[in-house]
């Protein structure tokens, strides 16, 4: 860890929200210089304000003490990656409603944890390695009357196998629209094949390994993808969104879930909050409901081809929220009225306990689209 330097206040710039108690910009280098703002993205977060409650009905930090723990979080997120069997941080709610700095580990036992960061708990949850969930299928179902893994009728529904076709096959996440042009909105790894595809590649429905064949299960072409940055020796490059879009149109792709899903996204997105109440349709699982446990997040995400670090991500419990072939699959709000069903992350990765899944403002703005929806 870190040597501790003296104490000193800092005031986020611009802010004006609470002062805390952190380590000099001398004691810490670089990182923080006189009249610079914390990259905490408060409106991502959705921590801005009093709330203390989530939907989910778990105790929510006040966004000061959120922000602190963020601090403490991102100043030591890169040592605490040196430190053999950690595979993440994130910042999390502990029992009593405090904010807690997160570890994720592969194993239990990993040894050199701090207990403390900056006055903030630290709380080790053992999750086992996080994988794309479109690179390790499991054959386990929930049992449903919809067969998610076959060919539906034109236009086909959200939450449904596809893929590309050299790609086993993920989950059809949502339409979108760029107020021109329509778009199905899935994963690099799922559309794009770990950046391998070229643009104009089929998108089949359903995906490969389910059946579907090219060019008689196209549904539309591959328009767009986020390159994915792997790990390279001693260098982790940063990743914010596993994420691609399809060129197709109205008669090849609709807005709702099959009759056993959530239905309808809503157009306007909200932002993840601790303890929010979130349900997905995908592929594998079908609907499955789970609550935000981790914000701000950095994981290391393994593919076939390599690993891949992705930052300021949103971490969804329990185990059973997801399992291989429902990457892609679009995470909205459980909730009530205009509340309900509000699209919140993209969901590209998981393990034995964790879902992970990159904030859908991330993605709907890095392609200049919205979501097809209600």
């Amino acid at each position: 860890m870190k040597e501790r330097g003296r104490w000193s206040k800092l005031t986020l710039a611009g802010a004006l929200l609470a002062e805390f108690l952190l380590p000099s910009p001398a004691a810490i280098g670089a990182r923080w210089r006189d009249g610079l703002s914390l990259d905490l993205k408060p409106t991502q977060y959705g921590v801005v304000g009093f709330m203390q409650w989530g939907n989910g009905l778990t105790p929510v930090p006040k966004s000061a003490d959120l922000f602190a723990a963020m601090a403490a979080q991102d100043l030591y997120t890169p040592d605490l990656f040196r430190i053999d069997g950690v595979v993440g941080t994130a910042v999390g709610v502990g029992p009593d409603g405090a904010p807690v700095v997160l570890v994720y580990t592969a194993r239990p036992g990993i040894l050199g944890l701090p207990m403390m960061l900056d006055g903030t708990p630290v709380r080790t949850e053992v999750t086992g390695e996080f994988w794309a969930l479109g690179d390790r299928p499991r054959t386990k179902e929930t049992d449903s009357p919809v067969d998610r893994k076959s060919r539906f009728p034109r236009p086909v529904p959200i939450g449904v196998s596809g893929g590309q076709p050299d790609v086993t096959a993920g989950t059809i996440g949502a339409r979108v629209s760029d107020g021109e042009r329509t778009f199905a909105l899935s994963n690099n790894h799922v559309f794009a094949n770990r950046n391998d595809a070229k643009t104009g590649d089929d998108i089949l429905q359903p995906g490969r390994v389910d059946g579907g064949t090219d060019p008689a299960n196209s549904i539309g072409t591959l328009y767009k993808f986020e390159r994915l940055r792997f790990c390279r020796l001693l260098s982790c490059p940063n990743n914010r969104v596993d994420a691609a879009i399809a060129l197709t149109d109205s008669d090849n792709l609709g807005t709702s879930t099959p009759a056993d899903g959530y239905g309808e996204p809503r157009t306007k997105p909200t932002t993840a909050t601790l303890g929010q109440a979130v349900q997905k349709y995908g592929r594998t699982t079908g609907l499955t409901r789970g609550l935000v446990s981790g914000l701000n997040a950095t994981i290391n995400v393994n593919y076939n081809t390599g690993t891949a670090r992705f930052i300021d991500q949103i971490l969804i419990t329990d185990g059973r929220f997801s399992q291989g072939g429902d990457s892609g699959s679009l995470v909205v709000t459980q909730s009530s009225g205009q509340d309900d069903r509000r699209p919140v992350g993209l969901l590209f990765a998981g393990s034995n306990t964790h879902t992970i899944a990159n904030p859908i403002d991330l993605v709907l703005d890095l392609f200049s689209v919205e979501i097809d929806g209600g």
